[in-house]
């Protein structure tokens, strides 16, 4: 059983954690006796901390918000997540959040006990940072906000966005999530004029204030992961193949990035995969990688540079 000042940390942890706990929840996650959370519970609110409890057969507590609420309080666990979290965002791709971040990770790592900044501190000298892409896209930290925002709200949002080939449009849209893959952000949203749900790169999108109406939420056809796959790995693709491959759905699945191509299986044994790149090259060289064989009918161009290559290993191999 843990120490009552543990205890009380981590029974506040959880509050914060869920809107409601039952007394009975409480007891078990902290494995102490109905009347041991209930005391409990009147020590946090001695400490200042608002926690509304319910009647009944069950009863329920909630973490209540007011502006007496002292300082949060953290875990080791937590403690380190924000301390790594903080670093993390520090090298991100969200833009006017480097220095921000790099001030609030100073001064949590000035009050962490030193057993938690000896971790801390071990992850940071040891782990080696992929040097930052500074061509790649980043997003706007207000953006970001904002969106999150009108979805949580759910208010409908306007903005100027640029498509991959440098056109401009004008949209209003019924956000629903905001996606992160690799090292870009999109918006998964129904558009109004549109009549259909469309997936947005955020660092090609100026919001226009204000947001609004609010509007009913509507149920996302599939998963919204499945969705900014499908939609973005051939976004801004130069040439598109679809290739007949002999083998497994499974396996072929298993050897691409699911943002370079999407598999359909046709049989046991045969699969087609939609995929594309800026490059005839690049398409003929990750094709080469999957390691079975395959059928090539479109483009024009991959099935003319897939028979010259198939000549050069010919020749590459021929005796004599």
């Amino acid at each position: 059983m843990l120490e009552t000042s543990a205890r009380l940390l981590r029974l506040l942890a959880l509050l914060q954690m869920r809107r409601e706990w039952t007394g009975s929840e409480l007891a078990d996650r902290l494995e102490v006796s109905g009347r041991t959370v209930r005391n409990d519970v009147e020590r946090l609110r001695t400490l200042g901390y608002p926690v509304n409890a319910t009647r009944g057969s069950v009863g329920g507590y909630q973490l209540g918000a007011g502006a007496a609420m002292p300082p949060l309080v953290l875990d080791d666990e937590e403690a380190i997540a924000v301390a790594v979290g903080l670093r993390t965002a520090a090298g991100g791709t969200i833009a006017g959040v480097e220095e921000t971040s790099l001030r609030a990770l100073a001064k949590v790592e000035q009050i962490l006990p030193n057993r938690l900044r000896r971790r801390v501190s071990a992850l940071q000298n040891y782990t080696v940072p992929v040097p930052r892409d500074e061509s790649g896209p980043r997003v706007n930290a207000e953006v970001l906000s904002t969106l999150a925002a009108a979805c949580r709200d759910q208010e409908r949002v306007r903005f100027a966005y640029r498509n991959h080939d440098g056109t401009e449009s004008r949209r209003i849209v019924e956000p629903y999530r905001l996606v992160t893959w690799g090292r870009r952000w999109y918006l998964v949203a129904w558009d109004v004029d549109r009549d259909d749900w469309r997936t947005f790169r955020v660092d090609r999108l100026d919001p226009r204030p204000p947001s609004g109406p609010r509007f009913t939420p509507r149920e996302l056809p599939g998963d919204v992961v499945d969705r900014v796959r499908s939609g973005v790995s051939s976004a801004a693709w130069r040439y598109r193949a679809r290739v007949i491959v002999h083998a497994p759905a499974e396996l072929v699945a298993d050897r691409i990035n699911p943002a370079v191509g999407t598999v359909e299986a046709i049989d046991d044994d045969t699969c087609v995969l939609h995929t594309g790149a800026d490059t005839v090259d690049t398409l003929a060289v990750h094709l080469g990688l999957l390691g079975v064989d395959f059928t090539v009918t479109e483009p024009p161009e991959l099935v003319e540079l897939v028979r010259t290559l198939s000549g050069r290993y010919r020749r590459a191999v021929r005796s004599g």
